[in-house]
């Protein structure tokens, strides 16, 4: 890899702090298990003048999920867990299920499997004023908020029960829609395990690969190291701090009672690295295995039919697939990408994002604090000078 070239990435990423759009920044590039490059830019809490060092602690937020994948592979690979089971099977509240439709609250077809759930097509959604479905969906988290500020919070198997309560958008299997799915394969993780998910995490991931700042809240002695999260004010053009909940996540400077399996996660760039250097090396790292080759490429493969890939129209998502909660991407033309077919990873809402590319060796891990702060063009353009350096 040409490491010269590379040095395009902190222009560009100057730029974005230089004009607002962030405070800062981190990004890390591997390559044949070996850090080339990497950069911390700009500030993790602009009021108090913290910069992003190798050590600030983010919100992940959707990078949440691939763990969660990870988990569920876990026990499917023991044998506890058959994806083509009902969740029913685990949680009580995805029995009778209705799919909500201009003609009122319709049975589901058949019930919503575990697969379904990996995949998105479980109809389950997040909330969204802009359909009936989500604006349920919505009361619903609205509720659990109120109660966690009343001193009175849901656990995660509980709050699941509820969201299984709520009307689906569509029948199981018919199409994709983003929502609250890895919230309920956490749940069942639980429920499969016998174990809490953060205790289930810890055991079987955290500790094997040695992510020591990994987990569903920062502890009181390295808070010092938490990043702040922003939002940017249109009208003021400023980024301003963002301390709301949102799906369900609040300061994450306690142990939460609903423990995420969907966004509640915090991690670093080193600890993040350990977990994609794990799946880059079919599921082993520095000699601790957590999946099987197999697994592992299983979780890589698309697996949205043509019919469901219809509303997998993100623009983020130009040229992918999906499956197991990851992008997996086919086709390069469409995205005017110089990728590789068979590169997959996630990213999440302030902004985060990952790719791990099998065939060239590859890992990229861009980490930024901004809500809904995900820029297409830019994670493009970063992309295009990883590759560009090969």
């Amino acid at each position: 890899m040409e490491r010269g070239h590379l040095n395009h990435i902190k222009a560009l990423l100057d730029k974005e702090i230089a004009t607002g759009a962030i405070h800062g920044s981190a990004i890390r590039i591997i390559h044949e298990n070996a850090v080339v490059y990497e950069e911390q830019l700009g500030y993790a809490v602009k009021e108090n003048n913290v910069p992003i060092a190798k050590n600030t602690i983010y919100k992940l937020f959707s990078m949440t999920k691939p763990i969660t994948t990870t988990a569920v592979m876990i026990l499917y690979e023991r044998g506890v867990l058959d994806l083509l089971e009902p969740v029913s099977k685990y949680l009580e509240g995805f029995r009778n299920q209705k799919v909500w439709t201009e003609d009122g609250l319709l049975d589901v077809a058949r019930e919503v499997t575990l697969q379904d759930l990996l995949n998105m097509t479980s109809g389950v959604v997040y909330p969204d004023e802009s359909f009936e479905a989500g604006r349920r969906m919505g009361a619903l988290f609205s509720e659990v908020d109120d109660r966690c500020r009343l001193g009175k919070p849901v656990n995660t198997v509980d709050f699941c029960n509820r969201i299984g309560r709520m009307p689906l958008e569509f029948q199981p299997g018919e199409r994709w829609r983003y929502g609250a799915s890895a919230d309920i394969l956490g749940a069942v993780v639980e429920v499969a395990s016998g174990m809490k998910l953060s205790e289930f995490f810890q055991k079987e991931i955290f500790t094997p690969l040695g992510m020591v700042d990994t987990g569903f809240f920062v502890p009181k002695e390295k808070q010092g190291q938490f990043a702040a999260v922003y939002n940017y004010n249109e009208e003021t053009k400023q980024l301003e701090l963002f301390q709301d909940r949102f799906l369900g996540i609040d300061d994450c400077l306690e142990p939460p009672a609903f423990e995420s399996g969907g966004a509640g996660l915090v991690s670093t760039v080193e600890d993040y690295s350990r977990f994609a250097l794990m799946l880059l090396n079919e599921g082993c790292y520095q000699g601790k295995r957590i999946l099987g080759r197999k697994t592992v490429a299983f979780m890589s493969t698309p697996q949205l039919t043509k019919e469901q890939s219809v509303s997998y129209n993100w623009d983020t998502q130009y040229g992918y697939n999906y499956g197991n909660l990851m992008r997996s991407f086919t086709a390069p033309i469409k995205a005017s990408s110089n990728g590789s077919i068979g590169e997959y990873g996630w990213d999440g809402w302030t902004g985060n994002y990952f790719f791990i590319d099998p065939s060239e060796k590859l890992i990229m891990i861009y980490m930024i604090q901004r809500c809904a702060g995900g820029n297409p063009s830019l994670i493009r353009r970063l992309r295009q000078i990883v590759y560009g350096a090969l």
